[in-house]
This record gives C-alpha cells, sequence and structure tokens, in this order.
C-alpha cells in the first residue's frame, strides 16, 4: 500500500497499526498522506515521539485500559531455563484444557525442540510451525492447532502476528533475552 505505484482516489481515513514496525521512509511516506486525511493509529508499544505529541496536544491519545470480559490478568515469570517448569508449565495448562504456545526461533532443530517436548511431557500432542515451511502444511498445522488436535505449538515468532486461539493461555519463550522489548510486548 505504500509503494510509489499505488494512488488513492479519495482516501478519506488512514488505520496505522502498530507504527513502530514501520521504517523512516515509510513512516514519511504515511506523514504524507494524513495531510488531507483522518488518521488512527493504534499500538500497544507507542514510540516516544508520537507520545511527546499527544502530551504537546498535537495528537490525542486514547488508552483503553479495560480488559475483554472475563480476562484474566497475565501473569509473566523470567526464569532460567529448566525443564522441571516447563513441564509443569504444560501441564498445569493441559490440566485445564488449554493449550500451549512455545516460542523456540531456530528453525534449523525446531523439530528436534519439538521431539524433546514430547519426551519432556509425553501426554502432550506436540507440533511445529516456522515461516521457512511449505505454506500449506504450515496451514494445516496452524488450522489442526486451532481445532485442538496439538496442545503444544512450537513455533518461531510467526506467532506474534496475532493468532487468536481462545485455549492458548500459556507462552514459553525460549530465549527471550535475544528479542526485543516491543516484539516480546507484541508476543
Amino acid at each position: 500500500l505504500l509503494s510509489d505505484d499505488i494512488k488513492f482516489k479519495d482516501l478519506g481515513l488512514l488505520i496505522t497499526d502498530e507504527e513502530q514496525r514501520f521504517g523512516v521512509v515509510h513512516k514519511e511516506k504515511i506523514k504524507q498522506m494524513k495531510i488531507n486525511v483522518d488518521a488512527l493509529t493504534l499500538t500497544a508499544t507507542p514510540i516516544p515521539r508520537t507520545l511527546q505529541m499527544s502530551l504537546i496536544g498535537i495528537k490525542e491519545l486514547s488508552m483503553i485500559e479495560t480488559p475483554p470480559k472475563n480476562r484474566y490478568p497475565i501473569q509473566t515469570y523470567v526464569t532460567m531455563r529448566h525443564d522441571t517448569i516447563i513441564k509443569e508449565a504444560i501441564e498445569r495448562e493441559l490440566l485445564r484444557g488449554g493449550q500451549i504456545f512455545y516460542l523456540y526461533n531456530y528453525t534449523e532443530d525446531i523439530e528436534q525442540k519439538a521431539v524433546e517436548i514430547n519426551r519432556l511431557v509425553p501426554e502432550a500432542k506436540v507440533c511445529y510451525a516456522h515461516g521457512k515451511m511449505d505454506k500449506y502444511a504450515l496451514e494445516k498445522i496452524i488450522s489442526a492447532f486451532i481445532d485442538h488436535e496439538y496442545d503444544v505449538l512450537v513455533s518461531t515468532t510467526i506467532i506474534e502476528t496475532g493468532i487468536d486461539i481462545p485455549e492458548a493461555n500459556t507462552l514459553i519463550i525460549n530465549d527471550a533475552d535475544l528479542l526485543g522489548l516491543s516484539q516480546l510486548y507484541q508476543i
């Protein structure tokens, strides 16, 4: 949508989601598009410049502070990687009928990690997915996970795009220290 060969006939509303993920060139193009257009920017992690503009009155800022109905507060634990903790977290989620995302951002041995998780929790049905997979195989795995044919999805950061699976209430992130703060927040 931001390429030079796209021309809008009568653009009236521009909605930008996750503004912090755009580069400088794209932000400049968006800024030019906003001149005569109503604009709405959505983000969970606003960039400092956007916050500053809202504080001095150039932009209006609205915050959604009410969680969806029946939403429990998020509990975050930062620990050293330990099989016992991983096993307990997976088993706890299985007991309540839920599913687990296990973020493992190494495609070269993600299949081995899935086998390792399955050995750790034999009663769990484990699958894996990453962006280098054939798109049909990837779609099949994700659909099977959504249909609760699997309990644990070992995946790369492809899950950050917003897969909405209500039964997936536990997220385990391997090597979280190698990811950026905005990326962790998005995940």
